[in-house]
């Protein structure tokens, strides 16, 4: 069974500005060398080792390198490492100041409601034996979706929030006015989605019955109908069964090719969803593209907040930096530091970390 694909690919997301996500230290803790302090939190030199060996197991798990080349390689990014885990220290405190907790254990409340309402499971208990039989560790899990979820709200509140809102409506009106190219109407598509899941049944027969539904809905099958006799949350529509206004140009290649040709009202051809399952898209409207542009101001403060948004969050994480006392044990601040301080020592090429 292919259950739970989405969450072995959730585990290699990035959580840490520029440095991947690992795993959580969940081992006992024993007498320790500290590697780096960071206001009252200490990385030890145990955590260091396991995210490393995590990193390396992963690596090798998808047998393309072996695991001498992959060990060579996360050796000399060990640096990297101890940066980030540095950085992930400092959101995770900024979130406790922010009071953000609460909001992070809601989402992650959240995020496991829907998997188990996904997968027809009754119990948080009977999605983490799930999670076990499919070699995944719940807490391990839990960890990384936490700290996800830290930065997620940390950035958006501290960051991202601030300046959407900053841009006047002259700022907008300006950079409307510049880039009138971007606010075109692009090609849209609105689809509803029928799911028909592996998860429980027999492969096989899962694909047998989303053929049949096709043929069934081509010959003038009722679409509604069917969705009601499969009421399982889609994936494509992010479990909304319907979605509006979709772009086609940012279309992936797989649902792009299964909707290439399929006009408004008409049904694509069954096709498997990222081993989770089979769908049925039906397209409920097409709207062709305009060269005519569109003052929207959402769409022009998305904009404006995206271009500007990777340096100021290169100087957001700076500036916690700047106002957090961090101490890197002497025999591992010479790989360290000129990492965790790049950004600064741009803006001051004299800076001495």
């Amino acid at each position: 069974m292919k259950l739970f694909s989405r969450i072995f690919v959730l585990l290699s997301i990035s959580l840490v500005i520029g440095i991947p996500a690992f795993a959580q230290e969940t081992q006992t803790k024993v007498v320790d060398e500290v590697v780096a302090v960071v206001n009252g939190g200490v990385i030890t030199l145990s955590r260091v080792k396991r995210e490393m060996k995590q990193i390396v197991d992963d690596e090798v798990a998808q047998g393309k390198k072996s695991r001498e080349e992959v060990q060579k390689a996360v050796d000399e990014k060990q640096g990297e490492l101890i940066a980030g885990l540095i950085n992930e220290e400092l959101l995770v405190q900024k979130a406790k100041e922010a009071g953000l907790d609460n909001e992070v254990e809601a989402t992650l409340n959240l995020r496991l409601a829907d998997i188990m309402k996904q997968y027809n499971l009754k119990t948080v208990e009977a999605l983490y034996a799930e999670m076990e039989k499919n070699g995944i560790n719940p807490q391990e899990l839990k960890e990384v979706w936490r700290k996800q979820a830290t930065r997620d709200k940390v950035l958006q509140k501290e960051l991202q929030t601030k300046l959407y809102w900053g841009f006047t409506s002259k700022d907008l009106k300006e950079y409307f006015e510049k880039n009138k190219a971007k606010f075109t109407k692009p090609e849209t598509v609105s689809i509803s989605e029928i799911f028909f899941p592996f998860a429980g049944s027999d492969e096989a027969a899962v694909r047998e019955k989303a053929k049949k539904t096709y043929a069934q809905l081509k010959a003038g099958g009722d679409f509604d109908k069917a969705v009601k006799e499969n009421p399982d949350r889609g994936v494509v529509t992010d479990g909304a069964g319907k979605a509006v206004g979709i772009k086609v140009a940012e279309l992936n290649e797989k649902l792009a090719a299964n909707l290439k040709g399929v006009k408004a009202g008409e049904v694509a051809e069954p096709f498997e969803a990222d081993q989770l399952g089979m769908v049925i898209l039906r397209i409920d409207a097409r709207d062709k593209a305009s060269g005519e542009s569109v003052f929207d101001e959402n769409a022009v403060r998305m904009a404006m907040m995206g271009e500007r948004l990777p340096d100021e969050q290169k100087k957001f994480m700076a500036k916690l930096r700047e106002d957090a006392y961090i101490k890197i044990t002497d025999s591992y601040r010479p790989i360290v530091n000129p990492i965790l301080y790049a950004d600064e020592r741009k803006d001051k090429p004299g800076k001495n970390n």
